[in-house]
């Protein structure tokens, strides 16, 4: 029996609400206080990408704390996710909820604050845990507030939701570092949580009916220590070892994930076989073909989408110079196609089955492949609207799977195990996440240092035509071209793109000693700085992009053949579960 605290003591039978929803007047303010929060959890997820670039610029950080600014919050939020589920059922999801409501405004705020990279990291871990306390209690609250006829309503509004959240951080995030409230710049996308946070707390505590369940399965905090620093060894040295040259410690912890990831599997399989023990995951679960297919498709799957704009926008802002604003602008077109091809997704899945996942991920491939040839094309000269048409292609493609994702994963397992199924789908949907980031970084970051080069020498030309119409003799030029390259070469292939190289300094300190006249130096300044280094910077950044693109095929393609390895299940059998992260 689950019991609702509603003012007076009211029960419902499992599975069932008509009670408290006959009982709870309140029911669709409880909806939108709990929403608040998944709307909340999602954005956090993407808004910081369009910001990276700010907070680097800001707060001097390297190239691996950017990264692990976005890959830690998914990372713990996977982490906690499944414990979070347990703590509700014991102790009460409305407490619960609250309590990370409560730790994600205050983190909301840390991470606002932020004096330094580190500190804006831990802050995140911090905001990915409360997170991961909330979002499980959110599908128990609506279970047990809505009748059986406007649960289903609920449910929708739940999914779109977690589709808003998730499109709209990119835009939302662009718009707020452009206004600059009160000179706060990317210190706003954390703050927007606080004043819906006290909110959300203020309403939840007076309204949200508590609820639990008497006969709820213990923690097992063992498996979920096991299981997080098995997840943290793999994760951290993929972020920050290329950038420290691969310490031996970094190479030793990538040694020991697996192991360690192992014996969590071990370490479930022998509570699973105690009758008095519940274990994180009732390792049962792999003997079905769907949960095992599904969990390698929902890490594979979501190793792509968040990567990809991660590189995205730091291509657009750092290599060509787009304001936060108008880098979220050019997404916009992919997050209305994905919301189009979210709603449009159910009748798809009534007319394919399965094959709606398949069709999902092959527009994606096809979407991806059109990014790679608008980049191939427009080279150095990309704007950002010739990327629109394969967005909207891949936006289409992402909707077709986001959403019945979890559904039709779950409609291929027949154990009464789903409920646990669908916690380590989610789960691993932010593992994945939080690996696509660090390979694609990886990856990226490799990519601008190994390109350099050859984007300098593209510059040359018209670098060499500028100083002979300034007057300079062949020996100059060569002098300046040479300097201007070793500068681009040492830039591109140090730690902060922010930071001035020792020998880009030296040509503004030989520049400024030289005899030249000051009506040359203006001129050969302006071809150097105005003209060659924008120019190859965008070259750069160009072909690095594309080719980091290859890493989304991957993702997108082996996804799209695991599909085809899913049981088939018929279309009437899959019910809306949302789930997409």
């Amino acid at each position: 029996m689950d019991s609702i605290d509603v003012g007076a003591k009211a029960t419902a039978p499992p599975g069932t609400s008509a009670g408290p929803a006959a009982a709870h007047t309140a029911r669709w303010l409880v909806l939108a206080v709990t929403l608040s929060a998944i709307f909340m959890q999602m954005l956090d997820t993407t808004i910081t990408m369009v910001a990276l670039p700010s907070l680097q610029s800001d707060l001097g950080a390297t190239f691996a704390e950017i990264q692990l600014v976005v890959a830690v919050y998914s990372l713990a939020f996977a982490c906690t996710l499944v414990t979070g589920g347990r703590l509700g059922d014991i102790y009460g999801r409305r407490r619960i909820f609250l309590i990370g409501m409560l730790g994600f405004t205050i983190a909301s705020a840390l991470c606002g604050a932020a004096p330094s990279s580190t500190f804006l990291i831990v802050s995140r871990v911090l905001q990915g845990m409360c997170s991961g306390l909330m979002f499980p209690q959110v599908l128990s609250i609506i279970q047990v507030t809505f009748s059986t006829k406007e649960r289903p309503k609920a449910l929708a509004m739940y999914g779109a939701s977690i589709g808003l959240g998730t499109v709209l951080g990119p835009v939302l995030g662009g718009w707020l570092i452009e206004l600059d409230i009160l000179g706060m710049d990317w210190r706003s996308i954390f703050y927007v949580n606080l004043p819906v946070g006290f909110i959300a707390l203020l309403l939840g505590a007076a309204k949200i009916p508590e609820s639990s369940a008497p006969g709820a399965r213990r923690l097992d905090v063992t498996g979920a220590a096991i299981l997080t620093v098995g997840l943290f060894s793999l994760i951290l040295p993929l972020v920050i070892g290329r950038e420290h040259d691969w310490p031996g410690w970094s190479l030793v912890l990538l040694v020991l994930s697996p192991l360690v990831l192992a014996e969590f599997f071990v370490y479930e399989n022998k509570l699973s076989r105690l009758a008095d023990r519940s274990p994180l995951v009732p390792t049962g679960l792999f003997r079905e073909r769907s949960f095992t297919v599904g969990l390698i498709i929902s890490v594979v799957f979501f190793a792509g989408i968040p990567s990809f704009f991660m590189t995205f926008f730091m291509s657009l802002q750092i290599g060509f110079g787009y304001t936060p604003i108008s880098a979220g602008a050019v997404s916009l077109g992919f997050a209305v196609l994905i919301a189009i091809g979210s709603a449009r997704s159910a009748a798809v899945v009534r007319k394919l089955g399965t094959k709606t996942l398949a069709l999902g991920t092959g527009l994606l491939l096809v979407g991806m492949a059109g990014v790679i040839g608008t980049l191939h094309w427009a080279g150095s000269d990309l704007h950002g609207y010739q990327l629109v048409p394969a967005l909207m292609v891949a936006g289409l493609g992402g909707g077709f799977f986001l959403a019945p994702c979890t559904g039709i994963i779950l409609a291929g397992i027949r154990s009464r195990e789903a409920g646990s199924a669908s916690g380590m789908l989610a789960t691993v949907q932010q593992v994945g996440i939080a690996i696509g980031i660090a390979v694609a970084g990886i990856l990226f970051y490799g990519l601008l240092g190994s390109n350099a080069d050859g984007a300098s020498a593209s510059a040359l030309p018209a670098l060499r035509s500028d100083l002979a119409a300034a007057g300079l003799a062949e020996q100059q030029q060569a002098q300046i071209t040479k300097g201007f390259q070793t500068c681009f070469h040492d830039r591109m292939n140090q730690k902060d793109l922010t930071e001035t190289p020792e020998s880009c300094a030296r040509i503004e300190k030989e520049l400024a000693g030289s005899p030249m006249p000051a009506e040359v130096k203006e001129q050969v300044r302006t071809a150097v700085l105005d003209r060659a280094v924008p120019e190859a910077r965008k070259a750069n950044f160009s072909d690095s992009f594309e080719q980091v693109v290859y890493w989304q095929i991957g993702c997108f393609g082996l996804s799209c053949l695991l599909v085809l390895a899913l049981p088939r299940v018929r279309p009437e059998d899959v019910q809306d579960v949302p789930g997409g992260a």
